[in-house]
């Protein structure tokens, strides 16, 4: 029985916890535990899914499926597959890290900070779990609120301005995603997204196919821009300058590319194939940008702002191939991106307490004065660039040797980012820990990382060497997703390579 309400149990203690956190008072660090402690009880649960998924069980499991709104035809509809269930896990375990990071960073206006915090993380895990398309809606709208206003309030410098950038970027293409919604509802009667997978799949060819076509791309472009897929990053770097470590761990990535699996792979398969070349160029671009602008910064959160943006353009790449390996492999570079990202921006951050600055110019030769922050700076490092036996290597080893089969070209310009990826985070690890010691350095004595610090970072450089050696435990899930969704849409004449994880 705790299976039937597993899924609502994880979303909402959250925002159980936020509402209690409301009522808490300003007392000490009282708001920053309890918060800690919901965090907790939250992945605590996630971890329910895993050690109880049938994982010989085509479809969605954990389902909770009841009626809500009798007209329009909404249910309250969740459940989770192999692919959404280790973004569920990702996010409970990411939540108690941005609390670990938050502890001093943000000691004024904590309970209005824990507060949307809390709401922000139901909105993402609702994401995940819904499969209601107007209640996905809901939890997709209601993540770039808390957002935005943090953004606002703890913003370094020009907080408002990127608040708003990012709101009417996000914001814009969702409206197009509502429009889209209430014409397939029109056609479907129903938000189910099962049902109107059914549904397309059988009648899609007596829909009108330009229409399709412009509802395919409407919710195309709400996710890509979340993404961001280049050249909708504009709004990225402001962001995260800007957002506090505990926002930018979730600002980008997982909610903008499961969304395109999900549905636009899972809605509109002939038409995400008509499209994939112009994806697959923009990843690539994507790819050389974002490393090459990378390469250039002198901010740390610009500096991983471009990065983020060309190691999440690998994702596309590994998801509009159309190849059951790129398709895994897209899965689990999101997850190890995600996890080695936020890891890093845990680590800027506290820089950035011992220091007051993201500047990498006015840093140099620390690794003598901080030692074991050096070394997780290197773990962390290596293994965004892909270093083998950690977690990077295997999402983009999946991606290009799948992309190499359908589009060599392209497949080698991507490998370039590889080697850009290399030098730009090599650079980075050698400005601020090697050579002589800056002035900053010299006359400013500062810690080394403390308990507190360690307690947020050594689970997640342990994790990045598990996921990097043993990928076959968590690609089982992913792949069998993965497989359902390749044989539920064969007849959009997908290219399906030989699963090399597998054979292996």
């Amino acid at each position: 029985m705790f299976n039937d309400s597993i899924l609502s149990l994880i979303t909402f203690v959250p925002t159980a916890g936020a509402i209690v956190v409301a009522l808490l008072p300003r007392r000490g660090k009282l708001i920053q535990w309890f918060t800690l402690l919901v965090s907790l009880l939250t992945f605590a649960l996630t971890l329910h899914l895993p050690a109880h998924f049938n994982y010989g069980q085509t479809g969605f499991q954990f389902e909770e499926n009841h009626p809500w709104i009798a007209s329009p035809n909404i249910h309250y509809h969740l459940g989770i597959d192999g692919i959404s269930m280790w973004l569920v896990v990702l996010v409970g375990f990411l939540g108690p890290l941005a609390v670990l990071a938050s502890w001093k960073a943000i000691e004024t206006r904590t309970k209005e900070f824990y507060f949307l915090f809390l709401i922000q993380q139901t909105a993402m895990l609702g994401v995940f779990v819904a499969l209601d398309m107007f209640l996905y809606y809901g939890f997709w709208e209601l993540s770039l609120v808390p957002m935005a206003i943090l953004i606002a309030m703890f913003g370094r410098q020009r907080g408002p301005q990127a608040a708003i950038k990012f709101f009417i970027f996000t914001f814009l293409p969702s409206a197009l995603l509502l429009v889209a919604l209430l014409w397939l509802y029109a056609k479907t009667g129903t938000f189910d997204f099962v049902l109107t997978q059914q549904y397309l799949a059988q009648n899609g060819s007596a829909l009108a196919p330009q229409a399709l076509w412009w509802v395919s791309l409407a919710f195309l472009a709400a996710f890509a821009v979340k993404v961001p897929v280049f050249p909708l990053h504009g709004w990225l770097s402001d962001v995260f300058s800007e957002a506090p470590t505990a926002m930018a761990m979730v600002v980008a990535g997982k909610l903008g590319l499961y969304s395109i699996i999900r549905f636009n792979l899972g809605l509109f398969p002939e038409q995400s194939r008509q499209i994939a070349p112009l994806m697959i160029a923009l990843a690539v671009i994507g790819i050389l940008y974002g490393a090459s602008i990378a390469l250039v910064q002198q901010d740390l959160k610009r500096f991983l702002a471009f990065s983020t943006v060309g190691h999440l353009s690998f994702c596309t790449l590994g998801i509009f191939c159309f190849t059951v390996v790129g398709l895994n492999g897209a899965v689990y570079q999101v997850l190890n991106h995600e996890l080695s990202g936020a890891a890093i921006l845990i680590l800027f951050g506290i820089l950035y307490e011992r220091y007051g600055t993201y500047d990498m110019a006015l840093y140099g030769g620390m690794a003598a004065k901080l030692p074991r922050m050096a070394t997780l700076y290197v773990i962390t490092a290596l293994s965004l660039v892909g270093l083998p036996i950690l977690n990077g290597f295997v999402g983009e080893f999946l991606i290009l040797s799948s992309s190499f089969g359908v589009h060599p070209y392209w497949a080698t310009a991507a490998t370039l980012g590889v080697i850009l990826s290399a030098a730009y985070m090599l650079t980075m690890i050698q400005k601020l820990f090697y050579g002589e010691q800056s002035q900053l350095v010299v006359n400013k004595n500062v810690p080394d990382i403390v308990a507190r610090e360690g307690f947020a970072l050594i689970p997640a450089v342990i994790l990045m060497l598990v996921l990097g050696v043993a990928s076959p435990y968590w690609i089982r899930a992913i792949g069998g997703a993965v497989d359902q969704m390749a044989n539920s849409f064969a007849h959009a004449t997908m290219t399906l390579l030989p699963n090399v994880a597998e054979k292996r």
